[in-house]
C-alpha cells in the first residue's frame, strides 16, 4: 500500500456514542439510535449531508446504560473508530426511529472535545497509518513473527470450518488478500469476544501490541472449537459446520458476512418441508404444483416478502388431509340406539341417516350426502347434525354462515393479494385433519350478497356432487376432493335459498314440537341438563309433568324448546337460592342450651326464610307463579268470539304456526272496504276475492238485509290483530269469508274452529301449504275442529297420531262446506245450489 493510498479523515469529526458494541476497523457493526445527541447527529449530518465526508462520522464506546443517560455528556473514551455511515434505517411514526450500518476506517485520539450540543464534535488525530506498515520488511522481528503467528492460527480456525460452505471459501480467500496488519481487527470482531475484550483490541495503538492482544482470543476459539468437535457426536456432513464466529467482517472495498447458522437452519427447515411435501400423498397435480413451488423457495432469499408467502402456502398445502380418512362406524342398531338417546321424535332425520349407514354397507365408495334440514328456531337442526356426526365416527365442523356476503370466505382469496388466506372449507378440512368429515353449514338461508360477490353462488360447486370432487379453492389453485364430506346445511326456511342452491341439497323439513314431545324432550334431556348446570340433583328439585305442561301452554309459545330451556333454567335458579341458604343457616345454627329458649320464637317467626328447605323442594302451580311470574299466553279462544264477526285462521311463519284471529264491524256508510293489520298484496287481494263472493251469493244465504246489495250503505272494516307483524299470503280467504259471513248473518263462529286454505271467485277451496305446523298450532291453542282444504288431506299423514286423534278435521273443498262447519247447525242456503267441483 502507498502513501497515496493511506486513509485520510477529516481533523474533526461528530461522535456517536455506542452503547451495545465496540467497533473496530475493517468490520461492519449496526448502531440502533436511542439517545437525543445521537438522534440529532443522524438528522443534522447524515440525513442532510450531501458530501461524502458528511458521512464519516466518529464511534466512541460508551459503557454507560443508555437507560440512565443523564443530560450532562458522559467522559469520553480517548481512542474511538471512525466509520463511513454505509446505510440509514428508521421511521418518524409513531416515533422517531433509526438504525444506522457503520463500516471501520481507522482508528482516531480525541484531542480536544469542541461542542456537546445538539451532539458531540471533537478534534481528532489519526492514530492508524497502514502505509508505515508497508514501507518496512515486516518479516524481521518479533512483530513479523506474530503476524505470521496469527495468520497461521486464523488459517486454522478457518480449516477447521467446511469449505464447501461459500462464505467460509470466500474467508479463506480473503486471509490471502488482506494485510497482515488489519487481521488483529478483522477477526477479533469476527469470532466471540466481550466488549471489554474488544476494547483492548481498539486500545491496542502499537501493532505488536495489537497481535498479543487478539492472538489469545483466537486461540482460545481454536480450542473451543475442538473441545466441541470432540464433545459432540455429529453427522460427517455437519462436523465441520459448528460455527461460533458473529456476523461482520467488512474491510473498505470488500464486504462479507458470516451467517452459516440461519443458512444451516433454513436449509434444514427447507429440507424437512419438502420431505413433509412427498409424504402428504398428494395428488399428481398438487404435487407437481408443490415441487415447483418449492425450487422456487430454494432459490429465494429470505428478505423477499414471496419467501414468507410461498412457505405459508406450501405449509397449507402439507397440512391438508390429501389422504387422510376416518372410518365410519356401520352398526345399524348402535346408531338407532345412539340417536334415540340423543333426541327424541325427529323420525324423518334419523331415518335418513339410517339409510346412508345401510347404503355404505352395500358400497364403501358412496358419495356423501348433501341434507338441508329446514325448520323453526330451537327444534334441534344444529344438535342433531353433530349426533349424526357421532353416530358415524367422524369429526365434526360447524360454519356459521350467517351475514357472510364475501365468496372469499367460501372460495379463499387469490395468493396475489396480502393477507389472502384460504376458504373456510379448506380451513374446516384442515382443523379436523380428515377428508372425510361432517361439515355443518349453519343458517344457509341467512347469507348475504354485496360487492364482494354472492357466496351462495360460490356454495354451488361445494355442494353439487357432481362437481365437489374437484373444489378448487383460489389459494391453493388446486383442485380438492370434497365428494366424502357430509355437508348438512341448516335453515328456518327455504324462501330464501336461492333455487340453484336448493336444487342441489335434500331438504328434509324438521317440524315444531307438540306439547307432548316437549313434555318428554324436558323430562330427558332439558330438566337433567338444567340440574346439573346449576349444581342440583333430583333430590333437590322435582318438576311434575304437569307443571311442565303449565310451563308450555302459559309460559312459552314456539315451535321449539328453547324458552322452555330458559324457564326450567329460571326454576333451578331460584331453587338454588333456597338450597345454598338452607346451606348458609344450617352451618350458622349453633345456639347454645343456654340461650334456646330465648331463640325459640325468633325461630318460629323466621321459620319461613331461615330454616333449610324440606327436601325434594316440588314445583306447583303456586311455586311456578311465584318464579316466574303471571303466565305469559292465557287461552282466550273462547273469550274472543263472543261477537259476531271474528274467525281463526291458521298461519305458517319460520318460527312455526299460529293461530290468527280476522276480525270485521260495519258501519252506515258508502260501501268502502277498510284493510287493516300490515296486509301483503296477496291477502288484501284474498279480502277482495271474499267480498265479491258474498255479494254474488248474497240471497243464497240470506245475507241481504232487505236490500240486493248486503254493502248498500254499509262500510266494512276488516282487521288482522297483531298489527306490527307483516301478514301476507293466500290461506286465510277462507278464514276472511267465515269472518264476514258471521258479521252480515249476525251469527256467532264456534269458538273450537280453525281454518286455512285459499278461495277462488266461483267458490272452490285450494290447497295451502305448512299443514302440519298449523295444525300443530291449532292443537296447541285447544281447538278441537280444524279446517282444511280437500287436496291438502293427504298432509295429516306426518301429524303425529295422537294430534289427529285429538281434533276433528273437515275437508273442504267448496266454501259451501266450509260455513256449515264453521257454524253450529250449519250454515243453511235459501235454495239448492249446485255442487261445483273442482278440475284442476
Amino acid at each position: 500500500m502507498s502513501s497515496n493510498s493511506g486513509i485520510q479523515i477529516p481533523s474533526r469529526l461528530p461522535l456517536l456514542c455506542t452503547h451495545d458494541g465496540v467497533l473496530l476497523p475493517g468490520s461492519t457493526m449496526r448502531v440502533s439510535v436511542d439517545t437525543a445527541r445521537n438522534m440529532q447527529l443522524v438528522k443534522s449530518r447524515l440525513l442532510k449531508g450531501t458530501s461524502l465526508k458528511s458521512t464519516i462520522i466518529g464511534v466512541i464506546p460508551n459503557t454507560r446504560d443508555p437507560e440512565h443517560d443523564s443530560e450532562g455528556l458522559p467522559s469520553l473514551h480517548s481512542i474511538g473508530t471512525a466509520g463511513l455511515a454505509v446505510q440509514v434505517v428508521g421511521s418518524n411514526w409513531p416515533k422517531p426511529h433509526y438504525t444506522l450500518l457503520i463500516t471501520g476506517l481507522c482508528r482516531f485520539h480525541v484531542t480536544q472535545l469542541l461542542r456537546e450540543r445538539p451532539f458531540p464534535v471533537a478534534e481528532v488525530e489519526q492514530l492508524d497509518k497502514l502505509e508505515q506498515y508497508t514501507e518496512g520488511d515486516q518479516a524481521d522481528g518479533e512483530l513479523g513473527e506474530l503476524s505470521q503467528r496469527f495468520y497461521q492460527a486464523a488459517v486454522q480456525l478457518v480449516g477447521m470450518l467446511d469449505m464447501s460452505v461459500p462464505v467460509v471459501a470466500k474467508l479463506r480467500r480473503l486471509l490471502d488478500s488482506l494485510p497482515r496488519e488489519t487481521l488483529p481487527d478483522v477477526l477479533a470482531s469476527m469470532i466471540r469476544t466481550s466488549n471489554k475484550e474488544k476494547l483492548q483490541v481498539l486500545d491496542a495503538v502499537d501493532l505488536e501490541e495489537r497481535f498479543k492482544k487478539a492472538l489469545p482470543l483466537l486461540t482460545r476459539q481454536i480450542e473451543g472449537l475442538k473441545l466441541l468437535q470432540k464433545t459432540r457426536k455429529l453427522r460427517p456432513d455437519d462436523d465441520k459446520r459448528v460455527l461460533a464466529i458473529r456476523k461482520g467482517g467488512v474491510f473498505p472495498g470488500r464486504q462479507f458476512s458470516l451467517d452459516e447458522e440461519a443458512e444451516d437452519e433454513d436449509g434444514d427447515d427447507t429440507a424437512m418441508l419438502e420431505k413433509k411435501v412427498k409424504a402428504a400423498a398428494m395428488p399428481e397435480a398438487a404435487l407437481r404444483v408443490c415441487l415447483k413451488e418449492l425450487k422456487r423457495l430454494k432459490k429465494m432469499p429470505e428478505s423477499m416478502p414471496e419467501y414468507a408467502l410461498t412457505r405459508n402456502y406450501l405449509e397449507m398445502m402439507v397440512e391438508l388431509p390429501w389422504s387422510k380418512s376416518t372410518t365410519d362406524c356401520l352398526d345399524i342398531r348402535a346408531a338407532r340406539v345412539l340417536l334415540d338417546n340423543d333426541h327424541y321424535a325427529m323420525e324423518k332425520l334419523k331415518r335418513r341417516v339410517l339409510e346412508y349407514l345401510a347404503v355404505r354397507q352395500l358400497k364403501s365408495t358412496l358419495k356423501g350426502p348433501i341434507l338441508c334440514f329446514v325448520g323453526p328456531p330451537g327444534v334441534g337442526k344444529t344438535s342433531v347434525g353433530r349426533s349424526i356426526a357421532r353416530t358415524l365416527g367422524r369429526e365434526f365442523h360447524r360454519i356459521a354462515l350467517g351475514g357472510v356476503c364475501d365468496q372469499s370466505d367460501i372460495r379463499g382469496h387469490r395468493r396475489t393479494y396480502v393477507g389472502s388466506m384460504p376458504g373456510r372449507i379448506i380451513n374446516g378440512l384442515k382443523t379436523v385433519g380428515v377428508n372425510n368429515p361432517v361439515f355443518l353449514l349453519d343458517e344457509v338461508d341467512k347469507l348475504g350478497k354485496s360487492l364482494q360477490g354472492d357466496p351462495a353462488a360460490a356454495l354451488l360447486e361445494v355442494l353439487d356432487p357432481e362437481q365437489n370432487h374437484s373444489f378448487t379453492d383460489h389459494y391453493l389453485n388446486v383442485p380438492f376432493d370434497l365428494s366424502q364430506v357430509l355437508f348438512i346445511a341448516t335453515a328456518n326456511s327455504t324462501a330464501t335459498i336461492p333455487p340453484a342452491l336448493l336444487d342441489r341439497m335434500e331438504v328434509l323439513q324438521v317440524p315444531g314440537y307438540t306439547q307432548e314431545e316437549k313434555v318428554e324432550i324436558a323430562h330427558r334431556h332439558l330438566i337433567p341438563h338444567q340440574l346439573e348446570q346449576h349444581g342440583l340433583t333430583p333430590q333437590q328439585l322435582q318438576i311434575p309433568q304437569d307443571t311442565t305442561k303449565d310451563i308450555i301452554s302459559k309460559y312459552t309459545r314456539e315451535a321449539g324448546v328453547r324458552s322452555l330451556q330458559r324457564k326450567i333454567g329460571a326454576i333451578c335458579r331460584a331453587v338454588a337460592v333456597k338450597v345454598a341458604e338452607g346451606h348458609k343457616v344450617s352451618r350458622a345454627e349453633s345456639p347454645t342450651e343456654q340461650h334456646a329458649d330465648q331463640n325459640t320464637e325468633n325461630k318460629e317467626e323466621d321459620s319461613g326464610i331461615a330454616s333449610p328447605p324440606e327436601m325434594p323442594i316440588v314445583i306447583d302451580h303456586i311455586a311456578l307463579k311465584d318464579i316466574l311470574g303471571p303466565p305469559i299466553f292465557e287461552m282466550e279462544v273462547s273469550e274472543r268470539l263472543t261477537l259476531p264477526g271474528v274467525a281463526i285462521g291458521l298461519a305458517w311463519t319460520p318460527l312455526g304456526g299460529e293461530i290468527m284471529f280476522v276480525e270485521a264491524s260495519r258501519m252506515e256508510g258508502e260501501g268502502q272496504l277498510t284493510l287493516t293489520g300490515q296486509l301483503g298484496d296477496v291477502m288484501k287481494e284474498s279480502a277482495h276475492l271474499a267480498i265479491s263472493w258474498l255479494r254474488s251469493n248474497a240471497k243464497t244465504y240470506l245475507l241481504t238485509n232487505g236490500s240486493a246489495d248486503p254493502l248498500e250503505g254499509t262500510d266494512i272494516h276488516l282487521h288482522f290483530p297483531a298489527g306490527a307483524v307483516t301478514k301476507d299470503g293466500p290461506s286465510a280467504g277462507v278464514t276472511i269469508v267465515t269472518c264476514l259471513a258471521s258479521l252480515l248473518s249476525g251469527r256467532l263462529v264456534r269458538s273450537d274452529v280453525a281454518m286455512t286454505g285459499e278461495i277462488t271467485l266461483r267458490g272452490l277451496v285450494l290447497p295451502v301449504g305448512g299443514i302440519k305446523d298449523k295444525v300443530l298450532a291449532a292443537h296447541r291453542a285447544n281447538l278441537k275442529r280444524v279446517i282444511i282444504p280437500k287436496r291438502n288431506e293427504k298432509d295429516l299423514e306426518e301429524i303425529p297420531a295422537h294430534v289427529r286423534a285429538d281434533l276433528d278435521f273437515v275437508f273442504a273443498s267448496t266454501l259451501d262446506a266450509v260455513l256449515n262447519a264453521a257454524f253450529d247447525g250449519g250454515f243453511p242456503a235459501a235454495v239448492g245450489h249446485p255442487q261445483v267441483l273442482s278440475k284442476l
